[in-house]
């Protein structure tokens, strides 16, 4: 059809530094992920909501988390804190009636919609991606499962229906590259579609081909403190960070590499994640191959992000299994996810950059002719919405299926995609469990929640104090090293109060308070 509105494709990776793939670093082979950043554009600021669930709500609805209903986790409706949690709207666990998504959006532009993947934004069935405006799914409902035999629990859907997981080949991250490639193959040709990939890849537990570990057999052994080194060094070759960054310190929990005995164990924990992003990747080529086929991929606009930095949780409950196999249950761990998230500090859950910052690149033949990183402009995940109803000339409902719809909290980067505009203004909020920040121009406000640096405090912000704030200037201060909130008092001030203002407007309720709800903590908990 002449003239057709251009496709429209999301990827999104779970669990991903923000080094870990070759164009923003990393020596894992991602040679798809890296072609469409040597012709498109990549943004060294954007920005996710440092979680899964938080990431995804905002994703879909253009709104921040909290308005969505998500702003802590999905919770299974038999979960003892769910009763607690649906008194307050803001955390009852999953996209609230007055939202619209994505494909609800598109889809009154005339496209069609179509995802595969992972969820993770309610487990009540009228939540799923079949009744929240998609054509056809394949993925999981929840938020991680066994890559090779998904857990029955986790609802593994084809449609709305649920599918076995019993084929030789199975893995989820081939499986939900596949259906992502059949759906582009059954899209009418003659209207354009949107398509939400949306891998658990590399999200614990680590599991991966014995094919794609045997590529980064000895890979490791270098120690995370080379590999931060290295990636650094070629971060700022790429361009990514000018000469005045400072690549941040090893983290306190993780040992120096020189201290380490069993090198050989961790070396070959992080094979197994190189290993998984690798086969993403391969996964992203079969898609991309697919729109070569169908002749679509000019027209196609493409990009890729991850919904939170690399994970430090010490998940480990089957202890004598190694990494890689079926029986697999462990995680990366903090090491590791410190050199995956180089150059920054801290982790998913955390709003320090190591959690919230994400690799992105955005891919668009037919607009963006030449090669560029974006240093200057930042961006997050609620952006989505209005870019893509830009693009797509959609409009954004004042009712939906008899409900009123909050109003959106997106504002479209089309202009930057375009070259058209080269800083954004906008002021951003973010706020998961306890910890906060705020994004307004070079400064950035930011706070971590728990009584110290530990991790037992740091794990889900299971402590009882809200940290001080911290403010960093972003253009001189990328990795948070040199706290100015001395040397600029009334602006810490007043982002401070533009935060409470915010947390006012959204319901962002005391962290300490929602803990009690959810059964986290009680009176006996350690202060």
């Amino acid at each position: 059809m002449a003239n057709k509105s251009p496709n429209i494709i999301l990827i999104m990776a779970d669990d991903l530094g923000y080094s870990d793939i070759g164009c923003y670093g990393g020596e894992i082979e991602t040679p798809n992920l890296d072609a469409l950043a040597e012709n498109g554009i990549r943004y060294t600021q954007f920005y996710n909501c440092a979680r899964c669930c938080p990431t995804r709500a905002s994703l879909l609805t253009g709104l921040y988390t909290h308005r969505a209903g998500i702003g802590h986790m999905t919770k299974p409706v038999d979960d003892k804190g769910w009763a607690a949690a649906k008194k307050r709207a803001a955390y009852q666990g999953y996209l609230n009636e007055n939202t619209v998504t994505l494909a609800e959006v598109l889809e009154g532009a005339g496209y069609q919609t179509y995802m595969s993947g992972k969820w993770h934004v309610g487990f009540n069935e009228e939540n799923w991606p079949t009744n929240r405006g998609f054509d056809d799914y394949y993925g999981i409902i929840g938020g991680a499962c066994n890559y090779f035999k998904p857990e029955p629990a986790r609802a593994l859907l084809g449609g709305d229906q649920p599918v076995a997981a019993d084929q030789e080949d199975y893995y989820t991250t081939d499986y939900f590259s596949k259906y992502a490639a059949q759906f582009i193959e059954d899209a009418d040709s003659d209207k354009p579609f949107f398509l939400y990939l949306a891998y658990n890849c590399p999200h614990w537990p680590l599991q991966a081909w014995p094919e794609d570990i045997a590529k980064y057999k000895d890979k490791y052994l270098c120690g995370w403190d080379k590999l931060r080194g290295e990636r650094f060094k070629r971060q700022k070759e790429m361009g990514l960070f000018d000469d005045s960054v400072t690549l941040s310190p090893r983290d306190p929990e993780a040992p120096a590499w020189d201290e380490v005995e069993d090198k050989e164990e961790w070396a070959h924990r992080m094979a197994v994640y190189a290993a998984m992003v690798d086969r993403m990747d391969q996964g992203i080529g079969q898609v991309i191959q697919k729109l070569k086929d169908k002749g679509e991929f000019e027209n196609t606009i493409i990009m890729f992000l991850a919904d939170n930095g690399a994970c430090a949780e010490p998940y480990n409950p089957q202890p004598d299994i190694p990494a890689g196999p079926v029986e697999s249950n462990t995680g990366v761990w903090l090491p590791w996810a410190n050199a995956s998230n180089t150059p920054f500090r801290l982790f998913k859950h955390w709003l320090h950059e190591g959690g919230s910052a994400t690799p992105f690149i955005v891919h668009w033949p037919d607009k963006v002719k030449a090669q560029r990183i974006e240093q200057n402009y930042y961006a997050q995940v609620k952006d989505f919405m209005a870019t893509f109803m830009e693009v797509a000339g959609a409009e954004y409902p004042e009712t939906y299926n008899g409900n009123d719809i909050l109003s959106s909290d997106s504002k479209s980067i089309l202009g930057n995609i375009l070259g058209e505009s080269a800083e954004n203004g906008e002021t951003i909020y973010l706020e998961h469990e306890g910890n906060r920040a705020v994004r307004s121009g070079d400064w950035k406000l930011v706070s971590y929640y728990g009584e110290d640096r530990g991790w037992v405090n740091r794990k889900v912000g299971r402590g009882r104090r809200t940290g001080p704030w911290e403010l960093y200037n972003m253009k001189e201060d990328r990795t948070e090293l040199n706290d100015l909130s001395d040397a600029h008092p009334d602006l810490k001030a007043d982002l401070i109060q533009q935060f409470e203002k915010f947390a006012e407007e959204t319901c962002v309720e005391d962290w300490e308070v929602i803990q009690r709800e959810l059964g986290h903590i009680d009176d006996e908990s350690v202060r």
